[in-house]
């Protein structure tokens, strides 16, 4: 293969990452789409509910996310070295283990949905609602699981279009039945978790139809001339390694999202409202971020394909680049229209007031979580993931301590700071130790 020259690779990257941005920051609009509609009910309880419900779903698909996060690096992996059985292998134990995991999650929603709230100190009001949207919208696990490990094997074959595809159309057809349950059939906050419960089922059926496509065009060759079984043992290990290294690690991630707003239902609804309002910039500016990291995954780890150090070396370069304007491009907006989406997505005042007086943090984080995300990517790519695993249960325990050292003192401004420190914890530790991974190239 020829070498790729620098402004090939920016190119690459950017052909690559601007689908990819553009699907995952449907994402998190899922989640906005939410909150304004309940935000437009007239008590925000109705909102907190809904950032419970949501925080929930949010920590189960995060912790999973493993399903997209441990199947790009390896198939773009396989896809670098020629092995094209490997890759028709991937998405069938993916998907196996997909469905596994939603059956396991929806036998055990009584049981979570009694240890949320034992943990979550909350209204009567928002807890009544809080379990009505999670009891309607847990039986869509199987499916948003199973759409990840499709999302991750297509990002692999550098298939970026049907990821952005499938997010865009079940983002549209939430957003159209959320507000026909709510506006229309004023079926409330049990409305929202149906809108999503239909729409991601739909999303899954769309994802297999192009997998089924997908497989029939792949080459049946491989490199090194060996078949790959769906069973074979050393690849099952393997990929149960990296998936249980992403889960613990992804466990200290939603913990911190789960900390957080416990902490801010501790300090009132309106408290609580007003931080999930301002969560979903960060959400926002996270998954924009992702669409680089997820890209970067893709070709770099053909590299480690390939076992071309300097090429990866390249092309990380370029990756953080990238990374850096996508974060000044969220800074821009959030600084500019910042008040203005605030109001979008709530009507009421207290609310507005509140979110208003903690903006400057989501306005200013990028230039912190720019770093972490993108480094977290490099590592996918290099499947170096017990780094990842150590590095982020050590910025989870930077995070406590600041958590339980500042709040008390600090109260909001406490949580906010506690959050930054588990970022800027990240970022620092994946850069520390990334030599041991250029060592294993």
């Amino acid at each position: 293969m020829a070498p790729t020259t620098p402004h090939g690779t920016q190119r690459q990257v950017w052909t690559l990452a601007w689908p990819i941005i553009l699907a995952n920051v449907t994402v998190p609009l899922l989640g906005a789409v939410d909150t304004a509609v309940v935000g437009h009910l007239p008590e925000p309880y109705y909102i907190g509910a809904v950032a419970i419900g949501a925080m929930l779903f949010n920590y189960i698909y995060h912790l999973f996310n493993c399903l997209r996060m441990g199947t790009t690096g390896p198939t773009a992996q396989a896809r670098g070295a020629g092995e094209h059985a490997e890759v028709r292998a991937m998405i069938a134990r993916a998907l196996l283990l997909a469905g596994a995991i939603g059956s396991v999650i929806v036998a055990l929603q009584l049981p979570i949905i009694r240890f949320a709230f034992w943990v979550i100190e909350a209204s009567a009001q928002v807890e009544h609602h809080a379990r009505e949207y999670f009891l309607i919208r847990v039986w869509s696990m199987p499916a948003v699981l199973g759409s990840y490990a499709i999302y991750g094997w297509c990002y692999g074959l550098r298939n970026v279009r049907t990821p952005l595809m499938i997010q865009v159309f079940v983002n549209c057809l939430n957003i159209v039945l959320a507000m026909l349950f709510v506006f229309v059939l004023r079926w409330g906050v049990p409305g929202v978790a149906a809108a999503s419960l239909i729409a991601e089922y739909a999303g899954l059926l769309l994802g297999l139809a192009s997998v089924r496509r997908t497989l029939r065009e792949l080459p049946r060759d491989n490199a090194s001339g060996r078949p790959s079984k769906l069973l074979d043992p050393v690849q099952l290990k393997r990929m149960v390694t990296i998936n249980g290294d992403i889960v613990l690690r992804t466990i200290c991630v939603v913990s911190v999202l789960g900390f957080f707003m416990a902490k801010s239902a501790e300090l009132g609804d309106v408290q609580l409202a007003a931080n999930q309002v301002l969560h979903h910039f960060l959400v926002f500016t996270s998954y924009a971020l992702d669409g680089v990291a997820h890209a970067s995954e893709t070709i770099l780890g053909e590299s480690v394909g390939r076992r071309d150090r300097a090429a990866f070396l390249h092309d990380r370069r370029v990756v953080f680049a990238w990374s850096g304007v996508v974060g000044a491009i969220n800074i821009l907006i959030y600084a500019v229209a910042g008040h203005g989406i605030i109001a979008l997505m709530t009507s009421i005042p207290e609310v507005r007031a509140a979110a208003a007086g903690y903006l400057w943090w989501p306005v200013l984080m990028p230039l912190v979580s720019v770093w972490a995300y993108t480094y977290d990517g490099v590592y996918l790519a290099a499947t170096r993931t017990r780094i990842m695993r150590n590095t982020m249960l050590a910025a989870f325990a930077m995070f406590l301590a600041a958590l339980y050292g500042l709040q008390p003192l600090l109260g909001n401004t406490g949580l906010w700071l506690a959050l930054t420190s588990f970022l800027l914890g990240r970022a620092l530790l994946l850069h520390v130790y990334f030599p041991r991974v250029l060592r294993a190239i």
